[in-house]
């Protein structure tokens, strides 16, 4: 009787402890979401603090803080296009397009003989092309979608991605300083070679105003090939999908609404004064909103996550991108010389 006394005791004082570590992590975590919102925070700051956190303390808001961040991006983007020009939008988007389809399938037939090779599942060694190719987590989860991509490969995918886009946030600025890249020149690199969007606009508003805004629409208008290369990719699979027991059925892919809104955010600012004099301050929320984004998306890194990734997966991850830097970045300093 006493020894079960005893032991309900200590579980009562366990379970105290594990509430008071649960509200511990959860202070900790609201403080430095706080801290992001404030003029000494930056987007390599706050990305690194949120992966800090995931890594020592865990996420203790893991259910809502994935799907706040994806809101979050995509309200920051929007407020963004209400900052800039139509034409800037316009002339960026069509310089970035010239890229798009050389780059885009080039990297897909790279990454396809590169995951041969290696003896990568091809479901996910597709999702780290598009990932790369595109824009990241994004077009990860869109093609992962229709062709009925397994948990596993899908991390593996976003593992990748992850790492090397948080590694470009880094790297890229100092690179386009030692480059001598002009602000349209590093905005359309950035575009291109960045994985997502969240790190494209950090990486860019960094280096400047006119970067961050040519960035933006390049990377905007090569999102919107996730369309095509998710109803490509839901072509090419539908065979081995129905072929395979228990394939599933495929899902349309899915239209990134928030790029037309974006455009029409655009034009209300081009043709509407009073909305022109308000960019200035729109455009410190936008940088501000996404900074807590990258915070919110280092948060959502997982040791589990790490773990799926694998050196060959990594492999494939890390040839794809200097492949896409490189080739891109080549091109730009030949064609783009403002």
């Amino acid at each position: 009787m006493k020894e079960n006394t005893k032991t309900n005791k200590r579980m009562q004082i366990w379970q105290l402890n594990s509430e008071e570590r649960v509200l511990y992590r959860k202070i900790v975590f609201l403080l430095a979401a706080g801290f992001c919102l404030t003029p000494w925070s930056s987007p390599p700051i706050a990305l690194m603090l949120g992966i800090v956190l995931a890594l020592t303390h865990e996420n203790p808001f893991h259910r809502i803080s994935r799907p706040a961040a994806k809101n979050l991006l995509q309200l920051s983007v929007i407020l963004l296009g209400l900052g800039m020009n139509l034409t800037v939008v316009l002339k960026a988007g069509a310089s970035g397009a010239l890229f798009a389809v050389g780059s885009i399938a080039a990297t897909f037939v790279l990454g396809y003989f590169l995951g041969k090779w290696l003896k990568i599942p091809i479901k996910a060694s597709a999702l780290i092309s598009a990932g790369t190719a595109i824009c990241g987590g994004s077009a990860i989860a869109a093609v992962s979608s229709v062709i009925n991509a397994a948990e596993s490969e899908i991390s593996v995918a976003m593992g990748t991605v992850f790492v090397l886009n948080a590694v470009a946030l880094f790297i890229f600025p100092p690179l386009g300083q030692i480059l001598h890249l002009t602000q349209t020149q590093f905005g359309t690199w950035s575009g291109v070679a960045i994985h997502d969007i969240s790190s494209v606009v950090g990486a860019a508003s960094h280096y400047g105003q006119s970067a961050l805004y040519t960035a933006t629409a390049v990377k905007l208008s090569r999102a919107l090939w996730i369309v095509p290369i998710s109803a490509a990719a839901s072509y090419i699979f539908q065979n081995q999908q129905a072929k395979s027991a228990g394939g599933g059925r495929i899902h349309k892919p899915q239209v990134p609404w928030f790029i037309g809104l974006f455009i029409l955010a655009s034009v209300v600012r081009t043709f509407v004064p009073e909305v022109a004099r308000w960019s200035p301050l729109v455009t410190q929320i936008s940088e501000t909103g996404l900074t807590l984004t990258l915070f919110l998306i280092g948060a959502g890194l997982s040791q589990r996550m790490l773990k799926a990734v694998g050196w060959k997966p990594m492999l494939q991850g890390v040839v794809l991108w200097i492949f896409i830097s490189a080739t891109s970045l080549g091109v730009i300093l030949l064609v783009v010389h403002q």
